[in-house]
């Protein structure tokens, strides 16, 4: 089994979380960004840096995630494409994407998207990343590393 962290976008306490976890299972935790990220010291962890571009680190994951992994992003459609390869994902506020939830997630965002085009919404992002959302985060992460 191997982490992966869309990691462009991550919050830090997420990230935090997960380097704890891979240390203590002694998981492989691969970080895919754009850019550097700053990485704490530590066997098995490491990080792959894409070139710059829409979608290039989400394309990455897709192509070196294999089923038995778990990748964490809050990026839909990424999410949408590991469902569809069978490799389990979740969002930094715990929930974990499948077949049910992913296509109506993915209708959603592209929805508001052309509405956002449109001037018929506002952009808005997402409410900010509290207390409540790690815990979620923590202990969904917990679960699905007992059962992987």
């Amino acid at each position: 089994m191997t982490l992966w962290i869309d990691a462009d976008a991550c919050p830090r306490p997420v990230r935090n979380i997960v380097v704890r976890a891979a240390r203590r299972r002694k998981i492989e935790l691969i970080l895919v960004a754009n850019s550097a990220q700053t990485l704490p010291p530590g066997p098995g962890i490491r990080q792959v840096t894409v070139a710059s571009g829409a979608d290039v680190a989400d394309q990455y994951i897709i192509d070196h995630a294999i089923p038995g992994d778990l990748v964490i992003t809050a990026d839909i459609p990424l999410a949408a494409g590991l469902v569809e390869r069978k490799v389990t994902a979740i969002n930094p506020r715990g929930e974990v994407y499948n077949k049910s939830n992913v296509g109506e997630r993915l209708a959603t965002r592209n929805l508001m998207d052309e509405l956002r085009g449109a001037g018929l919404a506002g952009r808005s992002g997402p409410a900010p990343y509290s207390d409540r959302d790690k815990q979620a985060f923590a202990n969904s992460l917990d679960r699905l590393l007992a059962n992987l």
